[in-house]
């Protein structure tokens, strides 16, 4: 994932969806129109209402009981298994389950609280544990907990031989996995220098690279996307890559609620991806993988799937979306979640692996399952059952 490469989109023929720029999406954005295909959707329509609490609560410890017993090894510090931490802790503060705590405690504390490559690193994965270590240091305060961390985001900011330098994020990914990360420090230190870099790499990845298509309201993965085409001829817009940007806006507007007064780009940005997911999602409550091109490796995802719902709870939550408007959305991607991806077991399937782009570590089947997509997994049913009664 951390890898920027050269890709080349290749085959023909396949229908897709209709893309019509500048069609109206709402206040504020030129929007596009994407209107599915009947390729789009599954065999089954899950509901648009709402679980209750209690059962979306016990499908989380279901997923993450399975998870931890399979996975006695805790893991190492780097992005994939943080972010599925960062699931694990979210769903420890909804039920103050203490073996969640526990096994969040033991991976840390066996990876010494360190930075993946050390605090020099300016790369946005490696920073990801810090959100994890700082979700434990809440628990239990000891600035041991996050000394890498703030070291190595500080050298970010006050670098003395890059003072200025604000390029690192080119690809989109690396808002979720680092701008959580310098709201924290910036809250620990009070030192406002930390979110006037934030803001900088983030215009830089938005604007200055145009990861992000005002036409379209959805980002592209990184700057060899934004001239791929699908098979049939479509944008390609990475489900799981829209996946990580959602999310990295409502993480940050959580910790920091009164950032989009100063920076409102981070609320409309959520808005203006809910407008397109409600556009593009499946009949049976999915996303595809490429959100432009229904039949572009057309199935079930579930990561994309579930940061989108994290990232539109998270909006409606807050007042950000209009519930009767979206909830039906995110209801419906999570109880297809439910019955398509979670096995009676917990374990949890069609998540895309590792990789950067649709093709990227396919097939995708029942039993496809990774870290990451189990942690995005947790932090969408915690954040909609605080919806729920």
């Amino acid at each position: 994932m951390a890898h920027q490469l050269s890709r080349r989109r290749l085959l023909a023929g396949a229908a897709g969806v209709t893309l019509v720029p500048g069609a109206a999406a709402g206040a504020g954005a030129a929007g596009a129109t994407l209107v599915p295909s009947t390729a789009a959707g599954g065999s089954a329509a899950p509901s648009p209402a709402l679980p209750s609490r209690a059962d979306i609560l016990g499908v989380l410890r279901r997923v993450n009981d399975q998870w931890i017993g399979a996975h006695g090894n805790p893991g190492d510090n780097q992005w994939a298994r943080a972010a599925y931490f960062s699931g694990n802790m979210a769903l420890y503060r909804a039920t103050t389950d203490a073996r969640y705590l526990g096994y969040a405690q033991r991976w840390a504390e066996q990876n010494n609280y360190a930075i993946h490559n050390g605090v020099a690193t300016r790369h946005a994965d490696d920073h990801m544990a810090g959100q994890v270590y700082y979700d434990l240091n809440d628990i239990a305060p000891d600035p041991a907990k996050v000394g890498a961390i703030n070291e190595s985001i500080r050298r970010m900011v006050y670098s003395s031989s890059l003072p200025t330098k604000a390029d690192d994020w080119w690809w989109v990914d690396a808002l979720h996995m680092a701008m959580p990360v310098f709201v924290r420090v910036a809250r620990a230190t009070g030192d406002d220098a930390y979110l006037r870099k934030l803001w900088a790499l983030y215009t830089n990845t938005k604007k200055s690279r145009a990861l992000y298509d005002y036409t379209y309201e959805l980002w592209y993965r990184d700057g060899d996307a934004k001239s791929a085409r699908s098979p049939g001829g479509k944008p390609v817009f990475w489900s799981r890559g829209n996946g990580w940007a959602i999310a990295a806006h409502a993480k940050v507007l959580g910790l920091w609620p009164g950032i989009d007064a100063r920076w409102p780009e981070h609320r409309y940005n959520i808005q203006g991806l809910a407008r397109s997911l409600a556009k593009s999602q499946r009949a049976d409550g999915f996303w595809n993988v490429n959100l432009a091109d229904p039949n572009h490796l057309p199935g079930p995802e579930t990561s994309g799937t579930a940061f989108f719902v994290f990232g539109l709870a998270y909006g409606i939550r807050t007042g950000i979306l209009d519930r009767a408007t979206h909830l039906p959305v995110a209801a419906r991607a999570w109880n297809g979640m439910v019955a398509t991806a979670v096995h009676p077991d917990g374990f949890l399937g069609y998540v895309q692996g590792v990789g950067y782009a649709p093709e990227s570590s396919q097939p995708v089947t029942t039993n496809s399952t990774a870290d990451f997509g189990v942690g995005g997994f947790l932090l969408a049913g915690t954040e909609l059952a605080m919806l729920a009664s």
